[in-house]
C-alpha cells in the first residue's frame, strides 16, 4: 500500500490521509508484524496497542496524523538491521523518526507500515579536538553536540531554532540550517560521514573521515534525502573554534521594503554576517511580549544582523554593516554591548515558533527560499494574502539566504480554517517559485508540500528523483508516499489549477 495521500480540493497542500484500512486486514497484517519483530526484538521495544502509537501519529506538522501499525524502539545496531530485514522480508513500509521536530510531515507513520524510532541512539561516541570532529549516533541532539565540545573550544555551527531538541539524524535528513548558517552553512556543509542501513539491512556508508572518499560522492544525497534513502545511525561532524566575540546588531525599519532591500545591500557590500535575521511587525509583537528581548514595537520590520571573529574584526564589521543599514533607512540602530545582551536580542528570533503558539491555537510554519532582493516582494504579496484567505500572518526570515518562514495562524478544530489555511500555504509556495526561489529551504518537503513539488519540477526532474530513490530502495519501502509526487498526482494538481484558476502567476508552469 503506498501511503500517496491523495490530491486536496484545491490545494497545493495535502488533503487528509487516506483512511485507515479495513479493521479485519490491519488486525490481520498487525499480527504479522507484530510476530515475526517479535524475533527481533525485546517485548519492552515494540509497540502495537493504541495507546502507544498514538503518541507517534505525527510530527510537529500537527494538522495531518495516521496512527502507525507497529511502532520499534531499537537499542543496538543489530536491531535495527534485524527489524530492516523482517520489514524487507515481508514488504512492509518503514518510517524512520527522530525527535519529531520535523515541521513537513516527513515523519509521519504509514498507516500499514512500522514506525522506527531511534531515540535510544543517544551516545556522543567520540570528540576529537585534533581533527575537530565529534562521531556521535543518530538520536544526540544537536545541542548537545556543542555542549561536549565546548571544553575544547569548539561547536557544531547549524543551529536550528529547535536544536534543543532535534536531533542530528532529523537535520540530516532535511539538511537543517539556522540562524548562522549565512557564514556557516547548512548541514551538507558541516558533515564528513553517514553510516547507516539501507532498507533490506546492508550495512552503507557516505563520506568518509578524510577529505574525500572513493567512488561516488553520495554524501550530499544522502543529506536532506527525508530518510528515503537510507536510515542514518551514526554521523561524523565537523567542529569549528567558537569565536572569541560576537556581537549583535537590532536596525528597526518603517517600511518593509526598506528592511529587505537593507538585507541586499548588506551582502552587496560583501558583507558576509555570521547571521542575518528579519521579522516584521506581528512577529515582534508577539516575541516581545513572549520574551521582552527589548524589541521596537513601533517599527514595521527588524534586522538582527550578528559579527562574530576577533574583537579587532567584530568591530569593524559592525561599523561597516551599522553605515550600510542606516543609508537604507535603518529608523534606528542598537548593538549589543555584551554577552547578556546579545543573548536577548536573539531569544526573541529564537523562540518566534512557541511565541506564534501562545496568540493562536494551532499554526502553520512554511518554509520557502527566494532571492534576497525580492524579500519586500513576497512580504507584501502575504500581506495580501491574509486578506485573501481572512487569516493572520507572522513572518519570520533566514533574510541573508532567502528562507521564509511564515507562521500562518488558524484553528485546526475549525475544518474551514484549515482549508483556508493550506490555501494560504500553497500560494505563499508557489509564489516563491514564481519570484524565482524553491518551495522548501530547511524543513523538507515530507507531505506538506507534494502539490507544490509539481509546480517546481517537471515530470522529467520527478523521474530523475524516483531513479535515485529505487536505485536504493527498490521495492519503495523506505518513508513512501513522502517528498516526490506521482505523475498521477502532479496532473490531478495540475488540472484543479486550471479549473479552480489558482495558477495567477504566468511564469509557473502549465500542466
Amino acid at each position: 500500500m503506498n501511503a500517496v495521500l491523495a490530491p486536496s480540493r484545491s490545494t497545493g497542500a495535502p488533503a487528509q490521509p487516506p483512511a485507515t484500512p479495513e479493521p479485519a486486514t490491519r488486525a490481520a497484517r498487525q499480527t504479522e508484524v507484530v510476530q515475526a519483530l517479535s524475533a527481533c526484538l525485546p517485548q519492552h521495544a515494540l509497540l502495537w496497542h493504541a495507546e502507544d502509537t498514538t503518541p507517534y501519529e505525527c510530527d510537529g506538522l500537527t494538522a495531518y496524523r495516521q496512527r502507525p501499525l507497529v511502532v520499534c524502539l531499537p537499542e543496538t545496531e543489530q536491531e535495527v538491521q534485524a527489524v530492516l530485514r523482517t520489514c524487507h522480508r515481508l514488504q512492509v513500509p518503514v518510517v524512520a523518526r527522530g525527535a519529531g521536530t520535523g515541521l513537513s510531515g516527513g515523519a509521519m507513520p504509514h498507516a500499514m507500515g512500522v514506525t522506527l524510532s531511534l531515540a535510544r541512539f543517544n551516545r556522543i561516541l567520540q570528540v576529537d579536538p585534533v581533527s575537530r570532529t565529534a562521531r556521535v549516533q543518530c538520536g544526540v541532539r544537536n545541542l548537545a553536540i556543542s555542549e561536549a565540545a565546548a571544553p575544547h573550544g569548539l561547536y557544531y555551527a547549524p543551529d536550528p531554532s529547535s536544536q534543543i531538541a532535534c536531533t542530528i539524524g532529523g537535520n540530516v535528513a532535511e539538511n537543517s540550517g539556522g540562524v548562522h548558517c549565512l557564514k556557516y552553512g547548512l548541514t551538507v556543509h558541516n558533515l564528513l560521514r553517514v553510516r547507516g542501513y539501507t532498507m533490506e539491512g546492508e550495512p552503507v556508508t557516505f563520506g568518509s573521515d578524510a577529505l574525500d572518499a572513493p567512488g561516488l560522492d553520495l554524501l550530499a544525497a544522502v543529506i536532506g534525502s527525508e530518510g528515503m534513502l537510507a536510515v542514518a545511525l551514526e554521523v561524523t561532524v565537523k567542529l569549528i573554534p567558537r569565536p572569541q566575540l560576537a556581537r549583535c546588531i537590532m536596525a528597526s525599519f518603517d517600511d518593509v521594503r526598506k528592511a529587505g532591500d537593507a538585507v541586499a545591500a548588506v551582502i552587496a557590500a560583501g558583507i558576509i554576517p555570521a547571521g542575518l535575521e528579519m521579522m516584521d511587525k506581528p512577529m515582534t509583537a508577539a516575541v516581545e511580549d513572549f520574551v521582552k528581548a527589548g524589541y521596537d514595537l513601533s517599527a514595521e520590520a527588524i534586522l538582527l544582523c550578528e559579527s562574530d571573529g576577533t574583537p579587532e574584526e567584530v568591530e569593524e564589521e559592525i561599523a561597516r554593516m551599522s553605515a550600510v543599514l542606516t543609508a537604507a533607512g535603518a529608523t534606528a540602530i542598537a548593538v549589543s554591548q555584551n554577552e547578556e545582551e546579545r543573548a536577548r536580542f536573539w531569544s526573541g528570533r529564537k523562540n518566534a515558533f512557541p511565541a506564534s503558539g501562545r496568540i493562536s491555537p494551532d499554526y502553520m510554519c512554511m518554509d520557502s527560499t527566494i532571492p534576497r532582493k525580492r524579500l519586500a516582494d513576497i512580504l507584501l504579496a502575504i500581506q495580501e494574502m491574509e486578506k485573501k484567505y481572512r487569516l493572520r500572518c507572522c513572518n519570520v526570515f533566514h533574510a541573508g539566504d532567502g528562507n521564509l518562514h511564515p507562521l500562518i495562524l488558524f484553528d485546526a478544530n475549525d475544518p474551514d480554517e484549515l482549508h483556508r489555511c493550506e490555501l494560504f500555504g500553497a500560494d505563499i509556495l508557489e509564489t516563491s517559485v514564481a519570484m524565482g526561489g524553491t518551495v522548501t529551504g530547511e524543513h523538507g518537503v515530507g507531505v506538506e508540500k507534494l502539490n507544490s513539488m509539481c509546480v517546481q519540477f517537471t515530470a522529467e526532474e520527478n523521474a530523475q528523483m524516483i531513479a535515485l530513490k529505487t536505485a536504493f530502495d527498490p521495492a519503495g519501502l523506505l518513508n513512501p508516499g513522502k517528498v516526490i509526487p506521482t505523475l498521477n498526482r502532479c496532473a490531478e494538481y495540475g488540472r484543479m489549477l486550471v479549473r479552480g484558476g489558482q495558477l495567477s502567476h504566468p511564469d509557473l508552469p502549465r500542466f
